[in-house]
């Protein structure tokens, strides 16, 4: 990459918006990759490195530059811009491919696509031909397409193309990881710097005068929204410029613009979800003063033109996956550190400017330094296939940035194998790789594939497209949203979900469906993509549901969806706290749609459980954890009794079985013997004792009350130690009157006697229980405790002299010897004159 040939695309200095601070940068970064092949650049917003190192990049290299933006409007306003510096039209020179939408020609040099458009092209073919370098762009997002892709490339670099230059661009200061992981076992590579030339940016802390909750799943506390609203007004009012405004959602978007009604301002959205020209609208100077209302997406890679303040909620919005019942959502988390910063930059790029953060410096302490990187959090289920299909089960010999939570992928290769997409050692099959071509998640490319022949390819990809995540819902009855986006009543949204449909409908064969309503046909497609999901209504209950995957799940009240037996649930999710899942978009079916969707999921077979404190037998048809039909089952699976009478004796306890004081006293005798010498004393707790008891012959909880305890504690004793047993953990204790006295086991560790004084005269010192002295607890006449001591001989020396001095007053026709070691034990007192 010669310095000569940096300027044959890149425009002169001087240029009308090209002499920003990367520029100064280009040489060293020519070196950097013309020595090694890989680098990575460290620049924050606003310093040109989207723009300009791409165009240098062109001028350098022969072949074509890909640059990779995480989202769609970052790629299409990147390649705007570039080709607003060459003074060309999108296509020429510079063009871009998202998903959906391409404009690029045979002369396109620089291509901007998604990352995840990337990952598609690296799966079809490796070698990237006509590519010379790749750009990552935001590296720092740790998307997982951001993941896949740098893992991808480098693969590919040392095994195909090691002439491919891959350039890692991020924003913040992570970057010394990427430089490990890109320059592998030759060290590092280079990482080169480029300080921002930002202006000043005012620090406002503006936080809610009064408390707010803090944000749980998807809500927002709306009086943070109406504080958020409060603080752009005063923004207005105290600042000059453009106000760029951050929200964690679209929903939260809408609601702070009705807030903002009345305001002397156009106030434009921007996000993932709008209709492309809207998006390109709020990246627009207007003839007025503008408030955009954006989510996280405007953090870094895109240019809002004109803004000078910046009204940061403080929030965003991440992937989350609840592994344990098979729920992936969207959860709203405090913003990092780091976003925030990066959030603030924007107010900097134009001139001096002011960020309103919503939140006290107090609180900003205690924010999180970074954001998590998505496969610490997310599904797994795409990411797990697209290894796959790379030829990297489990990501085994890739170099990726962080390696997949051993947890989470578990659970995605479950789901891949009961798609058919991966064989039993976690290749991908024939099935898999045509999931994957689709371009959406696992579970959407199998409800297109499968569910084409059943409702016909266009309501299915219609459904697909839907469930996409491109289009709002609207309230939580998909049909209800699917009829409205047919209708046209939002053309923006419209318009995007029919060039997705457009696209999917390629994606599969056409077949001639049977005639079925559009809402069996919507139930039937989500039900195939969400089997686990499929639930029916709870008994004695209109708005709770029991899931095939077993969590119970809620409508919320007042919805249209109240009272249908059956729902094919497509999103849902659990606020902490919350036993049941809540329903956020579903459709309502009836039995028959359930089980069509469901095939996979039903069983029906013979049950032995433990239920309602005893043992429940029944032939069972089920659809996960739905119970469709139960028949008594009139003789059981011995084997099956016994392991729900195991079952039944690890939840209630062992209480249900028959404790004799015999039983009782010698469980305690084996423990204190196992606490004082241990192995090979047998251990006597409950999950020993739930091993030792024999209940192959029980059928029933009352037959559990007729097993022999004593018997089962016997048998974990080794024969060898069998006769030893009264010796080292006796029942009773004789003393030197005599006396036969029963040892207290209650706590195995000091197994005690209670004895009269009077009666251990004679004792040197005590005798030895399980290993350790007996503990005495030594009673006056009138059997009230005076003393307790382990030490005998010591307490004769010591302890002995006080009590003598005080009883032999109080009880004076016993004994109390002055050498009680040596003298003669009674339990009798002397009879009276």
């Amino acid at each position: 990459m010669p310095h000569a040939r940096l300027g044959a695309v890149l425009p002169p200095p001087g240029t009308p918006g090209t002499d920003l601070p990367v520029r100064s940068a280009l040489p060293e970064l020519s070196d950097a990759l013309s020595s090694g092949g890989t680098a990575v650049l460290m620049a924050p917003p606003g310093t040109g490195k989207t723009t300009l190192v791409p165009l240098a990049l062109a001028g350098a290299l022969p072949g074509r530059i890909v640059v990779a933006e995480p989202r769609r409007v970052a790629a299409r306003a990147a390649a705007r811009r570039m080709a607003a510096l060459l003074g060309e039209t999108i296509g020429g020179r510079v063009g871009y491919s998202v998903r959906g939408d391409s404009r690029r020609s045979a002369g396109t040099r620089v291509e901007v696509v998604t990352t995840g458009l990337l990952v598609r092209r690296l799966q079809a073919d490796p070698e990237l031909p006509g590519v010379a370098a790749v750009v990552l762009d935001e590296c720092h997002e740790r998307h997982l397409d951001t993941d896949l892709a740098v893992a991808f490339c480098l693969d590919v670099r040392a095994t195909l193309r090691p002439d491919l230059q891959l350039l890692a661009m991020s924003a913040t200061a992570q970057a010394q990881r990427l430089a490990a992981l890109l320059g592998g076992d030759g060290g590092p590579a280079p990482v080169v710097t480029a300080t921002g030339a930002l202006h000043e940016v005012d620090v406002v802390w503006a936080p809610p005068s009064t408390p707010v909750d803090p944000p749980h799943g998807l809500r927002v506390d709306p009086r943070l929204l109406t504080h958020v609203a409060g603080t752009v007004r005063r923004a207005l009012a105290e600042q000059a410029g453009d106000v760029l405004v951050f929200l964690p959602g679209a929903g939260e978007i809408g609601t702070v613009a009705g807030r903002l009604s009345g305001v002397d301002a156009d106030v434009l959205p921007l996000h993932g979800r709008l209709p492309a020209a809207a998006q390109d609208a709020a990246l627009r100077a207007g003839p007025r003063r503008r408030v955009v209302l954006a989510t996280a997406l405007a953090e870094s890679s895109l240019t809002v033109p004109g803004v000078r303040v910046v009204v940061d909620a403080g929030l965003s919005r991440v992937p989350r996956a609840d592994l344990a019942r098979g729920l992936g959502s969207l959860a709203t988390v405090r913003a990092s550190r780091a976003a925030v910063t990066q959030r603030a930059g924007r107010a900097g790029r134009e001139g001096p400017g002011a960020v309103y953060r919503c939140w006290t410096s107090a609180e900003h302490d205690r924010l999180p330094p970074h954001d998590e990187p998505e496969v610490a959090t997310a599904d797994l289920t795409a990411f797990a296939l697209e290894l796959a299909c790379w030829g990297a089960p489990g990501g085994h010999g890739l170099p990726l940035l962080d390696d997949p939570p051993p947890a989470a992928l578990l659970v995605a290769e479950q789901t891949l194998r009961s798609l058919g997409a991966v064989d039993d050692d976690g290749r991908a099959t024939p099935r898999g790789r045509a999931l994957t071509a689709v371009g959406v998640h696992p579970r959407l490319a199998r409800a297109l594939l499968d569910g084409a022949p059943l409702v016909g390819r266009r309501r299915a990809a219609e459904v697909v497209a839907l469930l996409s995540g491109d289009t709002a819902f609207r309230g939580d009855d998909l049909a209800a949203t699917w009829r409205s986006l047919r209708g046209g009543a939002d053309r923006g949204a419209t318009a995007r979900w029919r060039d997705e449909v457009t696209r999917l409908e390629r994606a599969v064969d056409d077949a001639v469906p049977p005639a079925v309503p559009d809402d069996t046909a919507a139930g039937l497609v989500v039900g195939l993509a969400h089997p686990e999901r499929l639930a029916r209504r709870r008994p004695g209950g209109s708005g709770t549901y029991l899931m095939a995957a077993g969590t119970g799940a809620e409508l919320v009240p007042g919805t249209a969806l109240t009272g249908a037996p059956w729902l094919a649930i497509a999103v849902a999710d659990r606020s902490p706290g919350r036993r049941d899942a809540r329903v956020r978009s579903a459709v309502a079916i009836d039995e028959a749609t359930a089980l069509e969707a469901g095939t996979a999921l039903l069983r029906e077979r013979g049950e032995v459980t433990w239920r309602n404190g005893d043992v429940h037998s029944a032939h069972v048809q089920r659809l996960g954890a739905i119970v469709l039909v139960e028949r008594p089952l009139p003789d059981p699976d011995p084997g099956e009794v016994a392991a729900a009478l195991a079952e039944g004796l690890r939840l209630e306890g062992l209480g249900l079985l028959n404790w004799t004081p015999a039983a009782v006293q010698l469980r305690a005798r084996l423990a204190a013997a196992s606490a004082g010498l241990g192995q090979p004393w047998p251990a006597v707790d409950d999950d020993a004792l739930l091993a030792a008891i024999d209940v192959s012959r029980a059928r029933g909880r009352a037959d559990l009350t007729r097993l022999d305890v004593v018997a089962a504690l016997r048998a974990l004793v080794p024969w060898q130690l069998a006769g030893r047993l009264d010796d080292v953990v006796p029942e009773r204790v004789e003393v030197p009157t005599g006396s036969r006295i029963r040892v207290d086991y209650t706590d195995p560790t000091v197994p005690t006697l209670s004895v009269r004084v009077q009666e251990v005269f004679g004792w040197a010192q005590a005798p030895t229980v399980a290993g350790r002295p007996l503990r005495l607890q030594l009673l006056s006449p009138a059997q009230r405790v005076v003393a307790t001591t382990a030490d005998l001989a010591g307490f004769w020396v010591t302890g002995y002299p006080a009590v003598r001095s005080e009883l032999r007053g109080r009880y004076p026709r016993h004994p109390w010897p002055e050498d009680p070691a040596v003298a003669s034990a009674t339990k009798r007192a002397r009879p009276r004159p």
